[in-house]
This record gives structure tokens, C-alpha cells and sequence, in this order.
């Protein structure tokens, strides 16, 4: 008996583009897929990241690479956050994923001609496509258009704006529905599949549009396409389950077996015959391929510090406790008091530790999904009503939300707690995730408080004073650790510390690295006056009009957000107030910040303590 033929090995260093996949056996691909997620899980084990979103999309990213040509092809992965099998597949390394001088964990215009837009925030992937089929329709040129997103991210509101003007004009588009959780109604029964197996058959298509070119010559012909349109319409209604694609117009196939790449190149090829919009179902396994995160249920494993591969045991210092611990611990502790108190979050629970509170009180605790608009101005109604919201949001992803902020909270005064997670500088995620930005806008926006603590006494106090009729209580925290202390203190609304006492030179500092640079004042025997600025807005301006104006310099310390944010909001009272010293901001000039661990982007903009000592 002759030997089996021995399947060829790819060696992933040396892959440039992905033409070489087609000259591969599925049983090849298989074998490249398995390669390639026991790539994904060592570097992402080395560097963190995005694993699990990324292990389930191996097989459909391969499909996609052996289905069109992405040199003119357009793909947009929504979120793009599990964009790493396509940046292998371009030709890229992860080697040094999401670290200074390394690939970006999300896609790059700036890294590959492959990448075709940058997604750092979802459900922008419909939108972005609509926007390139356009284009394309209106220069006369021929290229699909693919968007590739998932289920959570399909829940968007975006999404669905996107979805719906799909159908406003003919620019099509190819969405890849990638379903890991959330299943999607399909049709029902024997006669439904049947139907539905006509209806995407190229036979039935070419037999429709002949017969409609021939109805509508003629005002008889078009009553009678009109009459059995509108049979065959009620017997989809009431015979077959329509599902939200057939009720907008769209095509719809699937679902197929987002780990079967024949089938999705099957699925790709048939799309590619429809003459309008048409959505592909594939239904994936999140994680797949690693154990771990295959059999996870919590999201512990969607973005992952470093770990150890064969013991799944993440990289961490048990010793200290995140920024995000110690406000799920105050939120369980002042919802034990406090019954009017609700907690919202937009898919947050595991990346701020909210787990607990919802264990605790899941009655009064609401996960709205990726739905930052959703969850503020759901917060507005409850507010309205007589309850406190506490809204948990990502830094980022308030920006998203802003609009619903102010008009649906602050502008009617409304009281509500909004907890700031990834405040200021975040490190290897980049430019799409940085949490600089939000300071500049909430403190523009009437009706708010907007406060960041440096120590875990603080960031008691804050919470605790957040349900005193304050309005919209912004309580800003970044993405670091401590030492935990479990001490408490009481502290006065919207005033100020003074840390260190000194002459000549007042700096006044924001957050947690306020500390740091007091240990280093304290080293160095420095002789100047060291302000915590707890509350950015209302500021001290007893401090201000009494103490700040007799020194003959301020320096102004925020490391957490631009320098149109607090600092120039403080720079601008002081000269109202017709101060004639120097005044020196160090904050993050006015970029968007690429990926780098948190103490490189510091390093970059000067803006270490060591930095500020420096001044002196």
C-alpha cells in the first residue's frame, strides 16, 4: 500500500501574503490552523492581548484569505480586536504584539496595506463598509467589500443604523456574522428549509430578476408582480419565521460552521452572486483550540495579561489590588446601604471586577451589553425616577457615550455616579483605547463633578460623597496597582490637599503618581508646595485666590489626560485671577498615543515624577 501522502508544513515565520494558501489541501489549512493558534497562545502568553476572540476566528480569517484577494478587497474587522491570524497571514509578526515598535493588536493602516481601516471601539465595521461600497460604486470599480463582526458587537446601536441603510441604495456589502455566544432566530421546519434552500439558489435568483425585468414593462405586469410579491411576502410571514435580514431586505445564509473552511469558502463563493447586501452566519467557538480559554464562561480570557501557557495561571502580583477592586468593593458596600442604588455596566463586569456586585445584587445590577449610549441614557431614566445609577464605563468608551451624558443626565441635573476605569495612559492597547480624553469634555459639561483619587482612602470617600445630590459624579481611576490599605478618611467636597508645604514653587498634581512625586520631594529635600488636586471640578478655589497666587511659579501636574483638560482649565482660573508667576503644564500634549507599556508613554512625554523633579 502506498504511503500517505505527508501533509506540508508552513513555517510561519516565512509566510509574506497569503496567496500560498491556495496551493493548500484542507488538510493542510487544518494543520496551518493548529500551528497558528499555538502561535497566538505563546505570544499573546509573552506579550498579552486579545486571545480567545482571536483563537475562534483562525479557520474563518483562512477561509476570507483563500476567498478574496485583499490587495483590492476591502476587509473591516469590527472592534479589530481579532485581527491577529489576518496580520500572520499579511505577512506580520507577533513577536512583539501590542509592544513599543511591534505590531499594533488592532488593525494599522500605518503597519500593512492589507489594513483597510483602523476599529478600535465595535460595531463601526457596517458603517465603514457602507462608506467604501459607496465609493467604489461611484468610481465604477469591482471589489467586494467585507465586514467582519461579531454577535456582542452586532447588539450595538451602530450597528444596526448601519444595517438599516444598507438597503438605501445598492452598495453592496458582504457581513460576516461571527456568532460565538448569542444565537440568531432561523427558520423553522421542513417547508421553511426547503424554502429557504430555493430562495439561495443562483437558479431561483436568475428565474426572479428575469421575471421581474418582464413584469415591470407594462402596467398590467407590474400590478402582478406587486400581487405575488405580496403573497409570496405573507407566506414568508406566517409559513417560514423571517428573520431581522429578510425584513430589511437583506440576503442571509448560514448558519455555517465557522470551523469548516470549505464550507465558509462555499458560503463567501455564494455571496459573492448576490446582487445586493448579504449577511453570512458562521457560528464559532471562542477560544478554540487552548483549553483554557475554550472553557471559559466568564470572559477571563477575551484580553489577557502575560500567563503561563501550560498551567493557565494568569501573570499577577497577588500582593496588590487594581483601581477597579477597590470601587467594586465601595460599590458593594454602599449598595448594602443604600436600596435606591443600581449598578449599569456596558460589558464591563470582568475587565472592572464587578463580578461581586453582580453575585451580591443581581436584581439591581444590569449589564446592557456593548451599548454605551444605551447604558447612560437607561441611567438617565432611572435617575429620573428616584434611583442612583452607577455607571462603570471604560474611559474610552464614555466618549461614545457623551452626548447621552449631558443630555440625558447632567442637563437635567440629574444624580448619578459615573466610575471612570482606564483613566489616562493605558499601555500596549493604543491609540484606539487611550483614556486621556474625557477629562477635557466632562469638564465642559455643566452639572458635573469630576474628581480622581491618589489613594485608596480617597477613592472611599469619593464614592461615598457621590450620592450627596452632587449631579453627574465623574470619579476617574487608571489602570494600575497598589498595595491595598483598607484605610478610610472623610474628606470635604471639592477641596483640595495640601501633601507638601514649601515656598517659592506650588505644584499642584492629579492621581495616583501625586505620590510618587511626594516620596521623591521628600528624598530629595525639596522645599515646595505640593497640591492634590482630589476634585478637578468644582476646584479649591480657596487654594487657588489664597495660596496658589502667591508663588512665583505653579507647575501643573495631570499625567491622566491632555493638556486642554485640567490643566488648562486651572491655567485659565489663575489668570483670571491675574496671576503674574510662570505657569508650567506637564500633561499629555494634544496626540493620539500609540501602543507602548504605560512607563514607555510616560517616559516619551516627560511626564515621570523624576521628570517634574527635574523642574526644580
Amino acid at each position: 500500500m502506498a504511503n500517505k501522502k505527508e501533509l506540508k508544513k508552513v513555517n510561519i515565520a516565512e509566510i509574506k501574503d497569503p496567496t500560498f494558501l491556495k496551493d493548500l489541501s484542507y488538510a493542510e489549512l487544518d494543520l496551518l490552523s493548529k500551528d497558528i493558534c499555538e502561535y497566538i497562545v505563546d505570544k499573546t502568553a509573552i506579550n498579552g492581548g486579545h486571545l480567545s476572540s482571536n483563537l475562534g476566528v483562525i479557520d474563518a480569517t483562512i477561509a476570507l484569505c483563500r476567498s478574496f484577494d485583499f490587495t483590492k478587497d476591502k476587509i473591516i474587522f469590527d472592534v479589530g480586536h481579532q485581527c491577529y491570524t489576518y496580520k500572520i497571514l499579511t505577512g506580520r509578526s507577533l513577536e512583539r504584539l501590542r509592544k513599543k515598535d511591534g505590531v499594533s493588536g488592532f488593525q494599522k493602516m500605518s503597519e500593512s496595506p492589507y489594513d483597510h481601516f483602523e476599529c478600535g471601539h465595535s460595531s463601526t465595521s457596517i458603517s465603514v463598509a457602507k462608506g467604501m461600497a459607496v465609493t467604489r460604486d461611484l468610481n465604477k470599480e469591482d471589489y467586494s467589500v467585507v465586514a467582519f463582526i461579531g454577535d456582542a458587537s452586532f447588539a450595538n446601536g451602530l450597528a444596526f443604523e448601519g444595517l438599516n441603510n444598507l438597503t438605501n441604495g445598492n452598495n453592496k456589502v458582504i457581513i460576516v456574522l461571527n456568532d460565538n455566544d448569542m444565537s440568531i432566530t432561523k427558520p423553522v421546519g421542513g417547508l421553511a428549509k426547503t424554502f429557504r434552500k430555493l430562495s439561495n439558489s443562483s437558479l431561483y435568483r436568475r428565474s426572479k430578476h428575469r421575471y421581474q425585468r418582464i413584469m415591470k414593462k407594462t402596467r398590467f405586469g407590474r400590478w402582478i408582480l406587486g400581487w405575488t410579491g405580496a403573497i409570496k411576502n405573507w407566506f414568508k410571514r406566517h409559513v417560514m419565521a423571517m428573520n431581522v435580514f429578510d425584513n430589511i431586505g437583506l440576503a442571509y445564509i448560514g448558519p455555517v460552521d465557522g470551523h469548516n473552511i470549505k464550507s465558509m469558502e462555499a458560503a463567501f463563493k455564494k455571496a459573492k452572486t448576490y446582487d445586493k447586501s448579504v449577511v453570512i452566519h458562521i457560528k464559532t467557538i471562542k477560544g478554540k483550540g487552548y483549553k483554557f480559554a475554550e472553557n471559559e464562561d466568564n470572559g477571563k480570557w477575551h484580553g489577557v495579561s502575560g500567563f503561563d501557557k501550560e498551567t493557565g495561571k494568569i501573570n499577577t502580583n497577588e500582593n496588590l489590588v487594581s483601581w477597579s477592586t477597590i470601587y467594586s468593593k465601595a460599590i458593594l458596600e454602599e449598595m448594602a446601604n443604600r436600596p435606591e442604588a443600581v449598578a449599569v455596566i456596558p460589558a464591563t463586569a470582568v475587565g472592572s471586577e464587578l463580578q461581586p456586585v453582580f453575585e451580591f445584587y443581581p436584581t439591581r445590577s444590569f449589564d446592557v451589553g456593548i451599548a454605551e449610549e444605551h447604558a447612560l441614557t437607561m441611567s438617565g431614566g432611572l435617575a429620573a425616577s428616584g434611583k442612583h445609577p452607577i455607571v462603570s464605563i471604560y474611559s474610552t468608551f464614555l466618549q461614545r457615550a457623551f452626548d447621552e451624558l449631558s443630555h440625558d443626565i447632567a442637563r437635567m441635573n440629574l444624580n448619578a455616579t459615573i466610575l471612570i476605569d482606564r483613566a489616562g495612559l493605558v499601555g500596549e492597547d493604543g491609540n484606539t483605547h487611550q483614556g486621556i480624553y474625557d477629562e477635557p469634555f466632562l469638564l465642559a459639561t455643566p452639572n458635573t463633578v469630576v474628581t480622581m483619587a491618589s489613594r485608596e482612602s480617597e477613592a472611599f470617600a469619593l464614592f461615598k460623597e457621590s450620592f450627596n445630590n452632587h449631579g453627574v459624579f465623574c470619579i476617574r481611576y487608571p489602570r494600575s496597582k497598589m498595595l491595598p490599605s483598607n484605610k478610610r478618611e472623610e474628606l470635604s467636597f471639592g477641596k483640595w490637599k495640601k501633601e507638601l508645604s514649601g515656598k517659592d514653587t506650588a505644584i499642584v498634581s492629579v492621581g495616583p503618581l501625586t505620590l510618587d512625586l511626594k516620596k521623591l520631594l521628600e528624598e530629595n529635600k525639596k522645599e515646595v508646595s505640593l497640591y492634590n488636586a482630589i476634585y478637578m471640578k468644582p476646584m479649591d478655589d480657596e487654594i487657588i485666590s489664597k495660596e496658589l497666587v502667591k508663588y512665583n511659579r505653579v507647575i501643573i501636574y495631570d499625567a491622566y489626560s491632555v493638556e486642554n483638560g485640567f490643566a488648562q482649565y486651572l491655567s485659565v482660573k489663575l489668570v483670571t485671577l491675574g496671576y503674574k508667576g510662570e505657569i508650567i503644564i506637564k500633561s499629555i500634549p494634544d496626540v493620539f498615543v500609540n501602543h507602548a507599556s504605560i512607563n514607555e508613554q510616560l517616559d516619551g512625554f516627560h511626564l515621570q515624577p523624576e521628570d517634574i523633579l527635574k523642574l526644580l
